[in-house]
């Protein structure tokens, strides 16, 4: 049976100054649960309404649906939740390709930001102090397992690009085209908010301005969605390597 003591702790990771203060995070889903418990990350404690889960886990609690939906952030509680620690920061990387994002609001774009990282084999995303929060409940559900599998870094963006040697492109609606640009297999990608694109304080750190082009016969769509952006992008940086 759930106390007071465990809903209350539980409800408080909705917001980002309790899960910073108390270090934890929740994940809903049955598979989602399994990829984090099959990672490096640790688990507090685990509650579900069946015995689903293979391993007798020490932190396992059962409950019953209603206590689930008292503790899940989901209108349709998904059998399952657990609460993860969040671990220590790491170093952000000097090598390879990275993504960068500047301001991005969107839970659910960050959590396909992820997804895509770790679809095109991108270790690591280097996200502005005011980009959303990775553990998010919503950028946790819509990363479905890939933040077990992407690192991602919380710092000071314009200080970062400048101390680094990889060359850095930015999505722009005025740049060259992706599809004509000749791309390394390192560098960094910088993607800005969904409003307002990337700051005008990163028009100088940035190497290389590059835009995805319109086809459309009206051309009246203002921009794409950022992460749909990241797709393409992604996608562009990766068939070039195919092709060398």
């Amino acid at each position: 049976m759930l106390s007071k003591n465990q809903i209350k702790l539980i409800r408080s990771l909705s917001q980002k100054k309790y899960r910073q203060e108390l270090g934890l995070f929740t994940v809903e889903g049955v598979k989602g649960i399994n990829e984090f418990l099959n990672s490096n990350y640790v688990l507090f404690s685990l509650f579900s309404t069946e015995a689903i889960f293979d391993a007798i886990l020490k932190d396992y609690h059962e409950l019953t649906e209603a206590e689930l939906k008292k503790i899940s952030a989901l209108k349709t509680p998904n059998k399952a939740l657990a609460v993860f620690r969040i671990p220590e920061a790491t170093e952000p990387p000097s090598e390879g390709l990275i993504v960068a994002l500047d301001d991005v609001r969107d839970p659910g774009n960050l959590g396909t930001i992820i997804r895509l990282c770790d679809w095109y084999g991108v270790d690591h995303i280097i996200c502005s102090e005011n980009t959303v929060d990775c553990y998010n409940s919503k950028v946790v559900q819509a990363s479905m397992g890939s933040l077990t599998r992407v690192n991602l870094h919380y710092l000071p963006l314009k200080s970062y690009l400048e101390s680094n040697s990889l060359p850095v492109f930015g999505t722009y609606m005025n740049g060259e085209s992706v599809y004509e640009s000749a791309l390394p297999s390192e560098g960094i990608i910088v993607f800005g908010n969904e409003a307002n694109g990337i700051s005008g304080e990163f028009e100088t750190i940035v190497t290389q301005k590059l835009t995805i082009p319109q086809f459309g016969k009206q051309q009246k769509t203002e921009s794409l969605n950022v992460a749909n952006a990241a797709a393409i992008l992604l996608s562009e940086f990766r068939r070039r390597v195919i092709e060398r």
